[in-house]
């Protein structure tokens, strides 16, 4: 049985599931997704979600699990990623984690935050807030407080309205409780590329999705959950999807949109890079010497 389970994650365009296809070509793997919203059904062009061939090649999990109306959150992936995890084993073959949402694998890799249950009445309040006084203005409390803690919430309106919900309920914020101890241990292996070949991978995949009718999806997308209710949902915080609605509705033309959304992706790149070596303490290789690495792992 493995010591310790694989992770591979890397920023977006980085080419994470390719080498993970790669690997799977040579050992017995199944691939868990860590990504927040691969998880939702019809969200496939903007995700860049495994297609039917990729997922023909090696098993992969987590992948289409809700609609888009429904909740889905970390405590959830962690559930099921558990869940995965341990189906693979049961059938002798190897879990390899497989994403980019840093948050996502914080709480697979190191448990999950003991905070209370959510208080419906008290979140209503606290979004009702956010209506009314705006995202600064509610991050601005949390910052006089706890600076540490508004760092983490990295300006994510969900978590910004969680964190002063339990603040409020409890007088301390979500990164203050304990957590309970992961199922397993965990192997993280991070890489990335050369900025100027990151962000050139980065255009050229946005440009292949508008190609694919990512417009479409975000109109789709647009008339089952509407966008532009606060807090925002969290199926218009993925990447991009806001930008594919302008191009459906002729707000912008395609470049513009790709130019805009490939700027946002290279933002949350850094993002996702600084997460990976401060919250997840693994440092950041190349795209060969993480094959190496995690080939050394799968031999062992």
């Amino acid at each position: 049985m493995l010591s310790s389970i694989p992770i591979l994650t890397a920023p977006t365009a980085a080419g994470k599931s390719a080498l993970a296809l790669a690997l799977a070509r040579e050992y017995p793997l199944e691939i868990v997704s860590a990504d927040a919203f691969t998880v939702y059904r019809g969200l496939d062009i903007g995700t860049a979600k495994p297609a039917a061939p990729d997922r023909a090649a090696a098993p992969h999990h987590l992948l289409d699990v809700v609609d888009v109306t429904e909740p889905f959150d970390v405590a959830r992936f962690v559930e099921l990623a558990e869940a995965a995890i341990a189906g693979i084993l049961a059938r002798g073959q190897v879990p390899l984690v497989v994403g980019g949402t840093g948050f996502y694998l914080a709480a697979l890799t190191r448990g999950l935050p003991l905070t209370p249950p959510s208080d419906a009445a008290l979140r209503a309040d606290v979004e009702a807030e956010l209506a009314v006084r705006g995202l600064d203005a509610l991050l601005a409390d949390v910052q006089a407080i706890n600076p540490a803690e508004a760092a983490r919430l990295e300006r994510n309106p969900r978590r910004v309205v969680r964190a002063l919900e339990v603040y409020r309920q409890t007088g301390r914020f979500p990164g203050e409780f304990g957590r309970r101890p992961p199922r397993y241990r965990y192997d993280v292996t991070a890489f990335t590329r050369d900025p100027a070949d990151l962000e050139a991978r980065m255009l050229a995949r946005v440009q292949d999705m508008f190609r694919a009718g990512w417009a479409d999806e975000a109109a789709w997308l647009a008339q089952r959950v509407a966008p532009d209710t606060e807090p925002r949902p969290t199926v218009w915080q993925a990447l991009g999807y806001r930008e594919a609605l302008a191009v459906a509705r002729g707000h912008l033309s395609p470049d513009a949109a790709a130019a805009q959304v490939t700027l946002a992706t290279r933002q949350y790149a850094r993002r996702q890079l600084t997460f990976t070596r401060t919250q997840l303490g693994s440092p950041v290789l190349s795209a060969g010497e993480a094959a190496r690495h995690v080939r050394t792992l799968l031999s062992r």
